[in-house]
């Protein structure tokens, strides 16, 4: 590594609060597959081998986190608040509040088609360097690091959960009676920019199925699954399913 890519790294370490013994497991952790086919002979590999360990490590530590926090949970409510804070959307928002995506290492086509902001790509590089902190310095530090970034994702789960399983419920739900997933869209968008108001409109295929209203996309979406499964419970009763 060149002095610039240390400085550069040493930038993102102080964004993490991290500081690694071997920078060279953060470099890698950066280097996204595209840029390690386009310079080989430069490069000590891509991060893949990374992103696979660090998906096990952040299951293990926030299942941990989860375990402890809520006692009296089945395994199935743990599993779906588990599936809420590790899955893409959260780990790209986490990755973009440490500015990851402007230190990765790119391939000129991937760099071309905004490879730094993809969600899949951001998610991907967050779950890497959370590998190369627990290579570095084992796990007790990384599930420190790791609790102090979940534990507000934990908290809105916890206050959340049954509007969650409004979702997944209403999607296990389509799965058995029209063998496929629902589908939301903005139906309005009203308010200044301060205090937005949406409703979303749930679709199965092309028959629009319920309505619901929130001050975010998430909330409304939530509020017309819970619609859609009242509806789907009452047409079940009135038919003796």
């Amino acid at each position: 590594m060149n002095d610039e890519r240390l400085q550069s790294l040493a930038e993102l370490e102080k964004r993490l609060g991290w500081n690694f013994a071997d920078k060279t497991l953060l470099d890698r952790a950066l280097t996204h597959r595209s840029f390690a086919n386009e310079n080989s002979s430069s490069t000590g590999g891509d991060n893949e081998r990374l992103e696979f360990l660090g998906d096990a490590v952040l299951q293990l530590i926030v299942s941990d986190m989860l375990i402890k926090k809520f006692p009296t949970y089945s395994e199935g409510q743990v599993s779906k608040l588990r599936a809420a804070a590790v899955n893409e959307r959260p780990l790209a928002e986490l990755s973009r509040k440490f500015s990851i995506g402007e230190y990765l290492l790119l391939g000129k086509g991937e760099e071309a088609s905004g490879g730094r902001t993809k969600p899949s790509l951001l998610a991907n590089a967050l779950e890497s360097v959370i590998a190369a902190m627990f290579i570095d310095k084992g796990f007790e530090c990384a599930a420190a690091f790791l609790a102090a970034i979940f534990e507000p994702l934990i908290r809105e789960g916890d206050a959340d959960s049954t509007c969650l399983d409004y979702k997944t419920s209403l999607q296990e739900q389509s799965m058995l009676l029209f063998k496929t997933i629902p589908h939301y869209s903005v139906l309005s968008e009203t308010g200044p920019d301060h205090d937005k108001r949406f409703e979303m409109g749930l679709f199965i295929g092309e028959r629009f199925i319920a309505a619901g209203s929130g001050k975010s996309k998430k909330e409304a979406e939530k509020q017309a699954a819970r619609m859609a499964l009242s509806t789907f419970r009452k047409n079940q009763g009135e038919t003796g399913g």
